[in-house]
């Protein structure tokens, strides 16, 4: 397997073709929107062509007190494990508090949402199976109460995110409290 090359795209470096790489989280892309955080994903999703992880999908989330991510659940499990600073997990119309190396498991078709909370950024690693379509957003009466639930249920993300702001390439205003920086 050849080594993949990796170029900016304007918000750090990502892959440009398939193969094995090694990139810093500091020098890799990053994606931001006010209201969601910002994240890293390590693939090029948006490249031509797109060049993603066909098993496993894993990403550096950074969130900010209050921003959220939208309630849902998943056919596959997936992970979670808080790096620094913290924030609220909704799971299951239930708010826990996650602090630095709280690790969550969520088995296939937990409702679940992140929401940043405390002084400033949390940092969480997320990690999930990519096998197998499904995704359901409920609405949450928990969720609603931070900006985090879909106004009518759906299976359909387009739906799902049709009010919601996309992600930008841009690092986060934040970034030199990060953790890397």
């Amino acid at each position: 397997m050849p080594e993949a090359q990796l170029e900016d795209s304007g918000s750090g470096l990502t892959p440009v073709d398939h193969g094995w790489f090694v990139v810093n989280v500091r020098d890799a892309e990053w994606w931001f929107e006010e209201s969601r955080g910002a994240r890293c994903a390590f693939e090029n999703e948006y490249g031509d062509p797109p060049v993603e992880f066909p098993q496993l999908g894993i990403n550096v989330t950074v969130l900010e007190p209050g921003q959220t991510g939208l309630y849902h659940a998943e056919v596959n499990q997936e992970a979670f494990l808080v790096l620094s600073g913290e924030c609220t997990l909704l799971v299951e119309e239930e708010e826990r508090r996650l602090r630095p190396w709280d690790f969550f498991h969520c088995p296939p078709w937990t409702e679940h949402a992140f929401v940043g909370a405390g002084d400033g950024p949390c940092v969480i690693v997320m990690v999930g199976a990519r096998s197998g379509a499904g995704v359901r957003y409920p609405v949450s009466e928990l969720a609603a109460r931070y900006g985090a639930s879909v106004a009518e249920e759906t299976s359909d993300w387009r739906q799902a995110y049709a009010t919601v702001e996309w992600f930008r390439r841009e690092r986060p205003p934040t970034w030199p409290r990060l953790p890397w920086a």
